[in-house]
């Protein structure tokens, strides 16, 4: 299969992204089983990766908003087709933390159900993409 090319003068073809997002379906996924809602450190929220490459790494969820998704300017950047260029927001104000799906293909998955925006507590699962992360709160 042949792609596009954004440089090359319009053949007169169709576009074909060079990168697209391809459907993953979150419910077909196995569960890893350990819930870890503690991470030491100061700071309110992180995501902790619970499958794939990252499994067992930590990412610190600062106040206001982080962009995810493959793109250039995501502040946690998740590269992986099943994964939208701009996926999805965390948003931690005033001590609670938020989700927002962006119009993903794939969407944002909370505990197992597919959601526009939603809050999230310490222990609940978040899927974007094949990616699977564990909400926890930072102590110590």
């Amino acid at each position: 299969m042949s792609f596009a090319n954004d440089d090359e003068p319009s053949t007169g073809g169709p576009y074909i992204e060079q990168d697209p997002t391809v459907f993953y379906d979150p419910s077909q996924a196995t569960d890893t089983g350990q819930v870890a809602p503690e991470v030491a450190g100061a700071f309110k929220y992180a995501l902790r990766f619970e499958r794939g490459l990252r499994a067992g790494m930590t990412y610190i969820l600062g106040d206001g908003t982080t962009l995810v998704g493959r793109s250039d300017d995501a502040g946690l950047f998740l590269g992986d087709v099943s994964v939208s260029r701009r996926h999805a927001e965390f948003d931690v104000r005033d001590g609670i933390l938020q989700v927002k799906d962006l119009g993903s293909l794939n969407g944002t998955y909370v505990n197992g159900s597919r959601v526009e925006q939603a809050d999230l507590a310490p222990g609940d699962e978040v899927w974007i993409g094949k990616f699977h992360f564990i909400v926890a709160v930072g102590h110590g």
